[in-house]
This record gives structure tokens, C-alpha cells and sequence, in this order.
């Protein structure tokens, strides 16, 4: 009989049977709370009347129909759509189906329009799972190493992560820019850089805010140095983090968006979007796949533009993040294990550190393991997997933000006791 890899485990033991907004429930109908929505892509909530209604209808007139052979209606239609929303100027798009797949779609279109060979990524990057995005990708060796030799001409520099580095942000953040310079002027020739990869939010690398200054600061030395910026909008993206892009939050204008997960309400669909002029400079073949702007995966990404627009779940998310931080920080004012917590609108994570401040993967993982039995589902993430990441659909209220915040404290004290 065959069976799964032995290499997927799963984060939690719950046999899903159905979902229903925050809501899964499992074959035996115990509902539990989940706080994982699918690691950011269910982001109107599991089935969505909307969502299914469109995905249903479009499932019943072409399911498929390949891009580069015949065109259909609801990919045009999300090209307008987009358009509403992007940042201003980026006007042209390409879709394919996963993060990875964006993330090597810009990374080509970068290398293409510069005619340079070099990247530079930030400290606990995640780009994704295939070999130029794991090759970008930092915050595990678990996700570059074993396959080697990875791609080429990815340089590293800090990402302004002040609670590792034990300082404020602001010194965090000169540090960051100033070790950037210092790259440049030892390992990595700005002349031949073609872009910088940056996510607004640290994803799978602890859920660490960027802020203003540092991305001002790289905002202003890829235009000195005719660098492009792409934003990794991937997880922050489609109002994740409280605005609708994570890069609203801090006023800075990228070349190139990468955006996925919830994109399409849990339909695999990415895209990437940059400056028509841009795009042109791309090589004749390089963009394309067999199931790239999938028709059902296109409705489903529309009927979630028209929940989040008509739901309010931009500015909802901003509201119970507020609340979600808040209650997160109140349990770590009862535990010292929690050294800090962090995030951006519904990207909340809590980092648990020992008395010495290294690391605590033991007690997260309880915690994780402890909130999952008393029904809220949680991941995990950082280098030392020692972050408890809170990510539930846009579509949470209030209520279910205080739920979720006492199953965590009698989470977090059963497993600090189990500790002991």
C-alpha cells in the first residue's frame, strides 16, 4: 500500500474532515480553532460561501483552460482587478501556481531586465522550496542544504531582527544598512547587483517586522545603483498585516510584488507583478507553465477580492491583530519564557527563550503541542523552530481572538510546569 512521504509530519494530529471560517473540524466532529489557515492562504476563511459558489460555477463552464494557448474570462477579469490594488505603476502580471514558482519568475525577470548576476537576500529569509528560492532562503538550513551545489550569486546581508542581536530596532537597523554597504564593498559589486529579495514581515524566520528606516534605506540604493526591489509579499500580502500590501505599512514603492498563498482563498495560484517597461524585459520564452492562471483558481481569487473589499477584512484584520498582539502580550508578561512578541496585523508570533536568552525550542514546542490538544492550532517557525506563529484567517472576530488568547495561556503554563 502506499503511503505519504515519511518525510511530511505534520505540525499537528488532527485528521481534518471540514472546514468553516476560523473553524476546522475533525472526522469524529470536534471543532478546534485554527490559528494556521492553511499557513496564510485561507485567508477569507475555510469555504467561503462566495468563494465555493464562484469556484463551483467556474468548475461547471472550464476548469482549464492553458494560457498561452487559449484565453479565458476570469484571468483577464483578475488582471483588472489586480490592477485596483496593486502599487501604483505595476501593471503588468504573470501567474503561476506557488510561491516558489513567483519567486523564480521574479528572480529570472530581475536577472533578465539588469543583466546582472548577483542577488542579495536578508538574514532568515524564506523564498520558497525549489532551487533558485532555496537558494534565496535563510532562516533554515533545513530548506538549502543536502543538495548542493545551490545556485550562485545569492548574497546575504542582516535583516534588522533587534531581539536576536539583543539591541533596539533603531541600532539593529543601522547595523543592517550600514553590514549592507560593507557587502558591497567587499563581496558583492552593487554594479553587479540585480536585486534585493525582501519580505516586509520575516516569515518562516520568526515573524520579524521590517520597519520604515531599513526599507527606506534599501529603497534608496536600488535606485543610486539601478537595483530592483522586490517585495516578498508571498504571507503579508492581500491583507494579512492589516493593509492590504505589507509594504503599506512602511511607505516604500517596490519594483517587483510576489504574491501568493492568500491570493485565492486556498486555490494554488501566484503571480507576480511588476512596471509593463520591466516585464518587456524579459527574455521571449521565459514566461509561461501548464497551469499557471488555472480558470477555477482565477474565479476563486476574484469572489476573495469581492469578501475583502466587501467584508472589510483589510481593516478587520488591523483591528483583531491589534487585539490578537495585545492578548499575546499579556501572556508573556506571565511568563518569562516568552522573551518577545512581534508581528504585523494576523501575523503574531511569541519567541521563547531561555533565563540566559538562547533559545527554547523545548517549551514552544510543548506549548504548541498542549494548545493543539486543548483545540487551537498553531505552527511554529524561526531558525531554532522556538516561535509559536498565530496566523487565523481575516475573517476572525473578537470572541474568537479572546478564545484563542486562553487556550494559549493554559498552553503556555501547562507547558512551563511540564518543564519543571
Amino acid at each position: 500500500m502506499a503511503q505519504l512521504s515519511p518525510l511530511l509530519k505534520q505540525a499537528t494530529p488532527v485528521l481534518v474532515d471540514r472546514g468553516e471560517g476560523v473553524h476546522v473540524f475533525d472526522e469524529s466532529g470536534r471543532r478546534y480553532l485554527d490559528f494556521t489557515a492553511g499557513i496564510g492562504v485561507t485567508s477569507t476563511g475555510h469555504c467561503h460561501p462566495r468563494v465555493v459558489r464562484a469556484a463551483q460555477e467556474q468548475v461547471g463552464k472550464l476548469i482549464h483552460g492553458q494560457y498561452t494557448t487559449v484565453m479565458h474570462r476570469p484571468l483577464l477579469t483578475l488582471c483588472e482587478r489586480l490592477g485596483e490594488v496593486l502599487p501604483e505603476g505595476l501593471d503588468s502580471l504573470f501567474f503561476v501556481n506557488s510561491g516558489s514558482e513567483a519567486v523564480e519568475a521574479a528572480l529570472r525577470l530581475a536577472r533578465h531586465a539588469t543583466g546582472r548576476p548577483n542577488v542579495v537576500v536578508f538574514q532568515g529569509s524564506f523564498h520558497g522550496r525549489t532551487m533558485g528560492a532555496a537558494s534565496l532562503t535563510t532562516s533554515g538550513t533545513r530548506f538549502r542544504s543536502g543538495f548542493a551545489p545551490i545556485m550562485g550569486g545569492v548574497h546575504v546581508a542582516p535583516f534588522p531582527y533587534a531581539y536576536h542581536y539583543g539591541w533596539d530596532e533603531r541600532t539593529a537597523t543601522e547595523f543592517a544598512l550600514r553590514e549592507l554597504d560593507y557587502l558591497f564593498a567587499t563581496a558583492c559589486s552593487p554594479a553587479d547587483t540585480a536585486a534585493f529579495f525582501v519580505e516586509p514581515v520575516l516569515g518562516e524566520g520568526g515573524y520579524v517586522p521590517a520597519n520604515r528606516e531599513f526599507l527606506a534605506g534599501l529603497r534608496e540604493r536600488a535606485e543610486r545603483h539601478g537595483i530592483l526591489l522586490v517585495a516578498d509579499e508571498v504571507q503579508t500580502g492581500f491583507g494579512r498585516t492589516g493593509r492590504f500590501w505589507g509594504l503599506d505599512h512602511f511607505g516604500v514603492r517596490p519594483d517587483v510584488v510576489v504574491t501568493a498563498k492568500g491570493l485565492a482563498s486556498g486555490f494554488p495560484l501566484s503571480a507576480i507583478a511588476a512596471p509593463r517597461e520591466l516585464m518587456n524585459k524579459a527574455w521571449p520564452g521565459s514566461q509561461g507553465g501548464t497551469y499557471g492562471g488555472n480558470a477555477v483558481a482565477c474565479a476563486a481569487a476574484l469572489a476573495t477580492l469581492d469578501v475583502i473589499k466587501d467584508e472589510g477584512l483589510v481593516e478587520n484584520a488591523a483591528a483583531m491583530g491589534q487585539r490578537l498582539i495585545e492578548g499575546a502580550r499579556s501572556v508573556a508578561r506571565e511568563h518569562a519564557v516568552i522573551g518577545d512578541v512581534r508581528g504585523l496585523g494576523l501575523m503574531v508570533g511569541s519567541e521563547f527563550t531561555t533565563p540566559d536568552g538562547k533559545p527554547d525550542t523545548a517549551t514552544a514546542q510543548r506549548a504548541q503541542r498542549e494548545a493543539a490538544a486543548r483545540g487551537l492550532l498553531l505552527l511554529m517557525c524561526g531558525a531554532w523552530m522556538n516561535v509559536v506563529r498565530m496566523i487565523p484567517a481575516l475573517v476572525v472576530d473578537a470572541e474568537q481572538v479572546d478564545e484563542a488568547v486562553q487556550i494559549w495561556s493554559d498552553s503556555v503554563k501547562a507547558a512551563v510546569a511540564a518543564g519543571e
